[in-house]
């Protein structure tokens, strides 16, 4: 169209990644706000409660994760990305007014808030992968990680810069301001256009290519990739009209599926949002000093994940997917199992040596499982049942991040940290297990490339 402006691929990548911050904000603004809370409602002997205050985001993430799954199959990404933000608005402002004491208000206003947390988790690596090109595409999705620890860090200093005011105001301005990033991301997500590939299935030919023009540099690269699209969509639309859940774990799709969700899961089942939501807690009891006054720990970490997600851009593209997973995973589960056996050697160790392990776990975990999960999750998945399939991921990766936001307290409350970390420690080594046995190699491939792969595994299956 004459005088149409362009928008250029930066802002669309900049933007399509702009929800990791809300996802990351809220992720982390509960690390700092709980201390606060814990002392205005006098729920220092209360560790169910702690935990579900903590967990009740992730629990609403479950549902938030599936339900975008299956609407943004027939919404598009941009729209259902646009209505997350709105909910993250109306629920940030919610959690920051809730009533003293009002322990169950709270607690169902952050499941509310939740939805919108999970619909990020799935719509973006979705979004992201089918924007970006086959060779940038782990560097590209590497961006949402990068956005996430980046809202992680800009709650930690946010929850730092409060916490000289009243207990009471401190902990409702850390959670209402979660409501500025998300009016910044609906604003940039009204000028971003839908994914090519939705646009594609949908019969909106003419919109695909224009989105690609955004997005790609040579006519060539954009007639191939429709033609590529096109031909996937039919084959896959003709033997399957309407996908269900049914769909995912049949004989086409089963390997593929399980591959995408079992990495989703085991990173949360590995146990670093523990650390994430509680290290202020975690070194009161190393420490013995009060939790309000641990806050700087929160920023160290944070400033450890931004530089592990500005690392994992620079060599995303470079190793192999399962060669980062599986040296991350090692030395990760070896730095949650060596503080319990160096505890029982010398039982008169520094009390901050189980901090200074979690702060190299966090390193490792930083450029390894976080972005590397939500970039498999982005590409793994076949196109007819993608929405669906990130929507499953996503609600396994946060039934996960409930649980241990919900037990960890619990956990802490009846034996010792060293031993709980060592449980997530074995947790790690299986996944690493996990990821040499049954998940295929993704870097470089197309996503069609990819889908040929589970089809593969099915006539090796049957012939077999």
């Amino acid at each position: 169209m004459v005088g149409e402006k362009k928008i250029s691929s930066g802002f669309i990548y900049f933007f399509g990644a702009f929800a990791g911050i809300l996802f990351g904000y809220d992720i982390g603004v509960m690390t700092g706000a709980l201390p606060f809370l814990e002392n205005d409602w006098n729920l220092q002997n209360r560790a169910g409660t702690i935990g579900w205050i903590t967990s009740s985001v992730m629990f609403g993430a479950i549902f938030g994760g599936a339900l975008a799954g299956q609407l943004s199959d027939r919404l598009g990404r941009r729209k259902m990305i646009l209505i997350s933000a709105l909910i993250f608005v109306v629920g940030s402002i919610l959690s920051g007014i809730a009533p003293h004491n009002g322990q169950l208000y709270l607690i169902v206003v952050r499941v509310f808030l939740g939805l919108a947390v999970g619909a990020a988790s799935a719509l973006v690596p979705a979004y992201m992968s089918e924007m970006a090109p086959a060779r940038l595409r782990g560097r590209l999705s590497g961006i949402n990680q990068t956005m996430i620890v980046s809202g992680m860090l800009l709650s930690y200093i946010v929850d730092y810069l409060l916490k000289d005011l009243p207990e009471t105001t401190a902990w409702r301005l850390m959670l209402g301001l979660a409501a500025v990033p998300a009016l910044i991301l609906y604003i940039g997500m009204l000028r971003l256009p839908e994914s090519p590939r939705f646009l594609i299935m949908n019969n909106k030919l003419d919109e695909a290519r224009k989105v690609l023009s955004y997005i790609r540099s040579k006519k060539e690269e954009i007639d191939s990739e429709i033609r590529q699209i096109q031909e996937t969509a039919r084959e896959e639309i003709k033997a399957n009209q309407k996908a269900s859940y049914g769909t995912l774990f049949s004989n086409k799709y089963r390997y593929l599926v399980l591959a995408g969700v079992g990495v989703a899961a085991f990173q949360q089942f590995q146990g670093a949002n523990a650390i994430f939501y509680y290290i202020p807690l975690i070194v009161q009891k190393a420490t013995g000093h009060a939790a309000s006054s641990a806050l700087m720990w929160p920023i160290i970490q944070g400033v450890i994940l931004v530089v592990g997600s500005l690392v994992f851009l620079l060599i995303a593209d470079k190793f192999n997917r399962r060669t980062l997973l599986t040296v991350g995973g090692t030395i990760m589960g070896l730095s949650f199992i060596l503080p319990a056996i160096l505890n029982l050697l010398i039982p008169h160790a520094s009390p901050m040596m189980i901090v200074a392990f979690l702060s190299v776990y966090v390193a490792l975990y930083s450029f390894t499982w976080a972005p590397l999960t939500w970039v498999i999750v982005g590409e793994i998945f076949p196109l007819v049942i993608r929405g669906r399939s990130s929507g499953l991921a996503s609600s396994f990766n946060w039934i996960g991040s409930f649980l241990v936001g919900l037990l960890f307290p619990i956990m802490t409350a009846s034996m010792s940290q060293e031993a709980v970390f060592a449980i997530f420690g074995v947790i790690c080594i299986l996944g690493v297990l996990f990821i040499r046995t049954c998940v295929p190699e993704t870097r470089g491939r197309t996503l069609e490339e990819i889908e040929k792969i589970g089809e593969n595994r099915l006539l090796e299956g049957k012939s077999a």
